[in-house]
């Protein structure tokens, strides 16, 4: 293979290589399929139901407030994009987060209303929900999402580390890493792309 052919090979494969990216994150993205049949309580009493759910893109977050690491760093990379995506006057009208404890019986309303206060989360109209819910209907949305999780016994609840960025269809768009590798910078990014 000639010098101009090895050239002309690499740049193909480069640009077969992003039109994938670019097929996978943009023209064709997953279906949530979210059910529909869930109702679950938000940290300040009230009843979320996921069939009446307004028309906007979406965060959805799983996690328990008991968490020692990966939880609360993740909530606080959601709480700075949250500044960042008011600063551009789009959270609560177009963009919400949702945030969804996987320890139910520990995550009471109270609980989780003092968790979502720590991240200056004052009631359920902020356009950031914290919910609580059974067991079940805690699954059916993690199932949903692909996200896992099981308590072995310990206290520490094993799970997941990945939040879910869906459009207002509920079309899954990309999912973020949790934690210290949260990209708030790709997150702000892809919203931004996604409703303008």
């Amino acid at each position: 293979m000639t010098k101009k052919h090895y050239i002309g090979f690499i740049s193909i494969l480069i640009i077969g290589i992003i039109a994938g990216v670019y097929y996978l994150e943009v023209y064709r993205p997953g279906t949530a399929e979210l059910p529909k049949d869930v109702v679950m309580e938000t940290a300040f009493g009230e009843e979320f139901d996921f069939t009446d759910m307004p028309k906007r893109v979406k965060m959805i977050e799983f996690m328990y407030t008991q968490c020692p690491d990966v939880c609360p760093v993740t909530t606080l990379e959601m709480s700075k994009l949250k500044h960042e995506l008011e600063k551009e006057g789009v959270f609560g009208d177009e963009v919400e987060f949702i945030t969804i404890t996987i320890d139910p019986k520990r995550d009471t309303t109270e609980v989780l209303r003092d968790y979502a206060s720590r991240f200056e989360v004052t009631s359920s109209e902020d356009g950031w929900t914290f919910l609580t819910g059974s067991e079940e209907n805690t699954k059916k949305i993690a199932d949903a999402l692909g996200f896992l999780y099981r308590d072995p016994g310990s206290g520490e609840i094993v799970h997941s580390t990945y939040t879910y960025f869906l459009d207002e269809d509920d079309n899954l768009l990309e999912q973020f890493t949790m934690g210290e590798d949260f990209d708030r910078e790709k997150a702000f990014n892809r919203i931004m792309r996604t409703i303008n």
